[in-house]
């Protein structure tokens, strides 16, 4: 049965990857390119909806979004520069939460990265809704009931992909990108190439349109008209900090990757936005019922091509449709890593930092996938409610990101940065940007139910603080047991050695997570309830590979060898005690896979073995604690059961 399910799993998540191969890092890692599209492609499919929104914002005084293309693209570059800033002062990557707790503090850091997650959850929920929306409108109308269940599918294929591994996930979607990408490079180029004598025209007709409405509602009522239809098109800007939140998936050198896709996102990005907005004023796009203004702009462009049109047209949607889905991915590759390094730092399970065998954040990925789907179906699958919700956590961690840069280069003004004025510039200008447009997001949505997504976040960092507040307390008793790492440093060296392995008497295998209190208190307590019945002491010691430690081959080295140190110092500890001491290292993403090597040398070399695990035993046993902590000195024991080899669980009271 064991082998079957195996079986299966590889067909569809793909074999086990090695995580101490040399190589791993390299075929793992994504260029540049590759990059673009994983985590670009949420930014670049906001021109599906971004300039649309700010366009019929203007209500009627479309003139006036030249003014509004302009900012746009300005603010698309500033978020970009500051966030090529954060690349390069945290190379290792973490994004807004890592910014907020370092620059800031850690309770800011985990308000950024909770209002970071539930905007990578909407991501793939309205990323995915909206591209189902676009292709059902090209099936019959009789199919329209099946739109919910197509979603979820969608959504379950993705999850899929992703557990596969990054590169996996990514390399599929590079011919929809690139067809998304060269049929609107066509069509901008077609429509300024094409109508480039009416440039001057809408130049013109702009500065009559803002005068006009100057005089209808005064000058301030038409700058307020310029910055409501600028706030509306904020979704435009979603997407752009991904780059430096998957910094560790990129190739090596991440910063100079980092920055080269940073650019090739803020470029396209740019360019399609403004090029787009001028178009739908070059060819005098009006919105039309159960139309996007950009399927107007293609028909309007491509009336007198005949059939050769319509396909293009066709062709043209179908790829924004589908580049919808790919920007989902975003969300998968940017969410679970939040939540990988939050994990880390104790604010959500530490089960969130695992890695799967073919070395994906697994945990991180099913939970983002399960939040999106149910999202979606509390939803139904409506767009327009999911918008709502959606562009007002990101500006929270743009914010909190832009401040802490400021603070930072404030704080080294008088080190030997020479250009510490350049970049506080820049960072300062994202900062006022930012806080403008997330000020104003929260009062346009917030009645139509914008204030849903704020009360999930302030109960994400509810749960958040209780979590954190629960290791933190848990740590602190169990940093009483490391008194016992000063007492066996001080023990007595027994007289009588034993140099070589008894073979008559019987051995006890000790499972150790590194040399404290925790270890030393299992050790102490086998010789407490057993007495003098082993002579034999083998030390056990799994160094898990996590998201924590899984940023390059020099960290998977340093853990090896600390693994060898704190065998070596049990190993040392025992031998003055007067036993035979030895240790076994081992290194993987999972210990019950690595117990298998266990069970072959102690059933090969140690006949007389007893297996010792130590494990955290609660007064009062709840689902929170079962939650938090993981059972698996028991999961081992069923394990070595079934190998016929003796494991007894000690407890550890907390």
């Amino acid at each position: 049965m064991r082998s079957f399910v195996r079986n299966i799993k590889n067909i569809f998540i793909g074999q086990a990857k090695s995580p101490l191969d040399t190589d791993v890092f390299h075929k793992m890692s994504l260029i540049a390119f590759l990059a673009w599209i994983g985590l670009g492609a949420d930014g670049l499919s906001s021109s599906c909806y971004g300039p649309e929104a700010a366009f019929v914002a203007l209500q009627g005084h479309t003139y006036l979004s030249i003014f509004v293309a302009i900012a746009t693209v300005v603010t698309v570059f500033l978020i970009s520069a500051s966030y090529s800033q954060i690349i390069e002062l945290f190379p290792s990557g973490g994004g807004g939460y890592l910014v907020a707790s370092k620059l800031l503090n850690p309770t800011v850091g985990m308000i950024s990265g909770c209002a970071l997650l539930i905007d990578y959850v909407l991501t793939i929920a309205l990323s995915v809704a909206s591209g189902v929306d676009a292709l059902f409108s090209f099936l019959p109308p009789e199919w329209l009931a099946l739109k919910l269940e197509v979603a979820a599918a969608i959504i379950i294929l993705l999850i899929i992909l992703n557990m596969r591994g990054v590169r996996e996930s990514v390399e599929p979607l590079i011919p929809i990108f690139l067809i998304f990408v060269l049929t609107h490079i066509f069509i901008i180029c077609y429509a300024f190439i094409t109508r480039a004598g009416q440039l001057p025209v809408i130049v013109a007709d702009a500065r009559l349109d803002a005068q006009a409405a100057s005089s209808q509602v005064g000058v301030v009522g038409m700058l307020m008209l310029i910055f409501r239809s600028y706030s509306l098109g904020a979704g435009t800007y979603t997407g752009i900090e991904a780059v430096s939140n998957g910094l560790n998936i990129l190739r090596e050198p991440r910063v100079q990757t980092g920055k080269r896709t940073m650019s090739y996102m803020s470029w396209s990005l740019a360019f399609t936005v403004f090029g787009l907005m001028i178009a739908y004023l070059l060819f005098h796009v009006i919105p039309q019922p159960g139309k996007t203004l950009n399927a107007v702009l293609f028909e309007n462009m491509t009336q007198g091509w005949g059939s050769w049109g319509q396909w293009f047209v066709v062709t043209t949607l179908l790829s924004e449709t589908f580049l919808l889905f790919v920007a989902a991915q975003t969300g998968f590759l940017g969410g679970p890593r939040v939540i990988a390094n939050m994990a880390i730092d104790r604010w959500f399970p530490n089960k969130f930092a695992n890695l799967s065998d073919r070395l994906v954040t697994q945990n991180g990925i099913l939970i983002m996938g399960a939040a999106a789907l149910a999202t979606l179906v509390l939803a139904h699958g409506k767009v327009q409610l999911l918008v709502i919700f959606y562009s007002i956590n990101v500006f929270i961690t743009f914010f909190l990101s832009q401040l802490g840069m400021v603070r930072h280069w404030w704080s080294t003004r008088f080190e030997k940065d020479q250009h510490w004025k350049r970049r506080i510039l820049v960072s300062g200008s994202g900062l006022i940007l930012t806080l403008v447009i997330l000020i104003s997001v929260v009062v346009l949505k917030f009645n139509e139910g914008g204030w849903i997504t704020l009360f999930i976040t302030g109960t994400l960092i509810v749960i958040s603080i209780f979590i954190k507040r629960h290791y933190y307390e848990v740590t602190k008793i169990l940093h009483r047991l490391n008194t016992l790492v000063q007492a066996a440093a001080i023990s007595p060296v027994v007289k009588e050695l034993q140099t070589a392995f008894d073979p008559k008497s019987r051995t006890a295998v000790i499972l150790v997570g590194g040399y404290n209190g925790l270890g030393l208190h299992t050790l102490f307590n086998v010789s407490r309830f057993f007495g003098k019945e082993f002579r034999n002491f083998i030390f056990v010691q799994i160094g898990v590979i996590d998201a924590g430690n899984f940023k390059g081959a020099a960290e998977v080295v340093n853990l090896d060898a600390q693994v060898k140190k704190d065998l070596a110092r049990y190993v040392e500890f025992m031998q003055r005690q007067g036993f035979y001491a030895e240790g076994l290292a081992y290194m993987g993403v999972d210990v019950l896979e690595e117990a298998d090597k266990v069970v072959e040398v102690v059933s090969r070399r140690f006949s007389h073995a007893v297996i010792f695990g130590g494990q955290l035993v609660f007064p009062n046993e709840t689902i929170w604690t079962r939650w938090l902590h993981n059972d698996t000195a028991f999961a081992l024991q069923r394990k070595f059961y079934q190998s016929g080899i003796p494991f007894v669980v000690l407890p550890i009271r907390v």
